[in-house]
């Protein structure tokens, strides 16, 4: 009966090791250009950058009464202090991948956006009867605020650093690409270097 028993459970032994060395667990392996096309959709989204501006602006202006004899004039001190923020929308790039060659083809990069949101505060507002403060007035002002801010904001380094933005999320592109033995390639150049990017949007 013992070696009944034994027999049994040298048996059940045996079979489970066998069990356990033949067991090969299951790999979900994506291919190559679904993993890059995940990663495209995952970078498709907006680069932000953000900054402050402030500035100081004095409006002025004169209507003329009787011809040259009388003017009226009237005149203001504008504080702004305007959010500015840049954007690239990733969603907007434009691709083309070759599983026969294993290349990527980023065909075109969208433009950086930016949006000036200006507070302003008028001082010392000074007008006269004949040349009042109206609408067209601080519409004028608006707009004279918002191209002023326009041009610092392009000769700032708040572009630059969104830029810099942009090409830390290109970069993650020739990671991926390379790891995955594919070719990545921007205004028809293989890119061969993560830095590629810089030199290419520079």
């Amino acid at each position: 009966m013992k070696k009944f028993l034994f027999g049994i459970l040298l048996t059940v032994t045996v079979i489970l090791l066998y069990k356990q060395c033949t067991y090969q667990p299951t790999v979900v392996i994506k291919e190559s250009s679904a993993l890059i096309q995940e990663q495209l959709k995952n970078v498709s989204k907006l680069v932000v950058t953000e900054g402050h501006f402030s500035e100081v602006f004095n409006y002025e202006n004169s209507k003329k009464i009787l011809g040259d004899y009388l003017t009226a004039d009237k005149r203001a001190i504008v504080v702004v202090n305007a959010k500015v923020s840049i954007a690239y929308d990733l969603s907007e790039l434009k691709y083309k991948m070759d599983k026969a060659t294993k290349t990527l083809q980023i065909l075109s990069i969208p433009e950086h956006e930016i949006s000036i949101s200006p507070d302003l505060e008028y001082y010392d507002l000074q007008d006269d009867f004949l040349n009042s403060f109206e609408a067209e007035d601080y519409n004028t002002i608006k707009e004279s605020v918002n191209k002023s801010l326009l041009e610092n904001v392009e000769k700032s380094n708040l572009v630059s650093n969104a830029q810099n933005r942009l090409i830390s999320e290109l970069s993650k592109f020739y990671i991926l690409t390379n790891s995955l033995g594919w070719k990545l390639e921007y205004k028809g150049e293989q890119l061969k270097a993560e830095d590629d990017f810089e030199k290419l949007l520079l």
